[in-house]
């Protein structure tokens, strides 16, 4: 078994390879347009080599990235760079581990959240919020926490899966830190929205819920369910239970908005965020 930072070297270069593949680059020809040496984009995309922060900005330039998702690239690189190089072992998982066996076996993923953004759309800089208000976080827990949690965002660009997401807007209300995060987030929730992989629904304020949201979470094909608490997070896989969740996720759904109406509702609450200005610390 490879050690974290192994594994979090192959997600970052499998992604770097699928964007150059979709830009229709040779490696040769990429490494041309970065002025770098062709065995570097090499050892990159094969997870042999940590690129530097002016070499991946180098790639993404010569990719011709748009900013969201040169972020994501930054931070699949963060990821990389606070990994252990201890093998990994199969323990009682850290905070924000707990559903990563569960989501990466399943070829489809639905999940509801009525406060916080899934997990699967946070950038780093947001889930890095979440886990700072979990009950005795600690700076080593949340920093492994939140690599955790970019590296498993890699299943959201694998053809063979499927992710569907509904939130209420109030989750895109329900913002950490400060506008400038919020604006970075929407940038993220754009890009993503637009593979053909994901579909993000919303559920605008305008429309009445049909049930009164408790609480997010969200189900692995029809094997199990994730169920957030306040301080943790619950796999379920009883079989009454998934039915009564897979029921309520279908009625959230149905009160959703997709496509071009949840993209139209995403640019109206960002452009709201950017008249907001400078916002100082509670």
């Amino acid at each position: 078994m490879g050690s974290e930072r192994q594994e979090r070297m192959k997600v970052l270069g499998a992604r770097l390879r699928a964007l150059r593949a979709g830009a229709g680059l040779s490696g040769a020809a990429l490494a041309q347009g970065a002025g770098v040496g062709q065995p570097t984009v090499s050892k990159v995309e094969n997870g042999r080599m940590v690129p530097s922060s002016d070499v991946l900005e180098r790639l993404a330039r010569a990719l011709l990235l748009d900013e969201a998702t040169s972020r994501e690239v930054r931070d699949l690189l963060t990821a990389v760079e606070s990994a252990s190089d201890r093998a990994a072992v199969t323990t009682t998982p850290p905070l924000g581990l707990t559903v990563d066996d569960a989501v990466r076996s399943a070829q489809l993923v639905r999940s509801f959240q009525c406060v916080v953004l899934p997990a699967m759309l946070q950038s780093a800089e947001y889930a890095r919020h979440v886990f700072s208000s979990a009950p005795n976080a600690t700076p080593e827990a949340v920093g492994s926490a939140v690599a955790a949690r970019v590296e498993r965002q890699s299943v959201l660009y694998e053809p063979q899966r499927e992710s569907v997401f509904v939130i209420t807007e109030a989750v895109l209300r329900t913002w950490p830190g400060t506008p400038d995060l919020m604006l970075a987030q929407f940038d993220r929730l754009l890009a993503v929205e637009s593979l053909t992989t994901v579909r993000l629904g919303i559920v605008p304020w305008r429309r009445p819920v049909p049930l009164m949201p408790r609480h997010g979470f969200t189900l692995c094909d029809q094997e199990a369910v994730v169920i957030e608490t306040f301080d943790r997070e619950r796999v379920a896989v009883d079989s009454g239970e998934l039915a009564m969740y897979e029921e309520e996720f279908e009625r959230f759904k149905g009160a959703a908005v997709f496509g071009g109406e949840a993209r139209e509702l995403l640019l109206r609450v960002m452009k709201e965020f950017q008249g907001l200005g400078p916002v100082a610390p509670s």
